[in-house]
Parts: structure tokens; C-alpha cells; sequence
């Protein structure tokens, strides 16, 4: 199990809070990316099976995180931004070796 840092706490929860002042219409996200934001804003450990998810969101969606504002974007940050895409590889290049 391993414990988001800060930075994937905060990108997780800038993601929600974007989604927040989005119409419905202009909202990004799944309800798994929603569920894993909150999972990951309140900073709840997370297992090598979720590490390995988030992994592969990042590798689908590099090209998501381009467009500020976008539904996308959203997505991107919902699943911990930046931060989350390194700290999931890490965290899983850790339990290889």
C-alpha cells in the first residue's frame, strides 16, 4: 500500500474542485476518475492493483492534461496530475525490484 503525497493530494483536489464549477455539461471525469480523486484527495492509501490503474490512465491519456479548463484536463488532475502519473511509477518501479 502506499500514501499519495501532497502534491498528488492536491493536483486530485484541484481536479474536483474544477469539476465543481463546470454546468454539468462542461464537467470531466468518470465515476471511477471521480471515486479515485476522492480516494486520492483524502489521501487514502492505495494499492499496487490501483497503482498499476493509474499508470495505465496516464500512459492513454498524456496528451490530456494540454488544455486548461477542458473535460480532459479534468480527468488528468481527477487522477492526481503530474504528480500522480510519477508517484504511481515510482511507487510500482519500487515493488519490481
Amino acid at each position: 500500500m502506499a500514501k499519495p503525497p501532497k502534491a498528488v493530494r492536491d493536483a486530485a483536489r484541484q481536479g474536483l474542485d474544477e469539476r465543481k464549477e463546470q454546468p454539468p455539461s462542461r464537467r470531466g471525469g468518470t465515476a471511477v476518475g471521480i471515486a479515485r480523486a476522492r480516494d486520492l484527495s483524502n489521501g487514502r492509501e492505495v494499492s499496487p492493483s490501483v497503482l498499476k490503474r493509474i499508470v495505465s490512465f496516464f500512459a492513454r491519456h498524456s496528451v490530456d492534461k494540454r488544455t486548461k479548463g477542458s473535460k480532459a484536463r479534468q480527468a488528468w488532475l481527477l487522477w492526481g496530475g503530474d504528480a500522480g502519473r510519477a508517484w504511481a511509477k515510482r511507487e510500482l518501479a519500487k515493488r519490481k525490484t
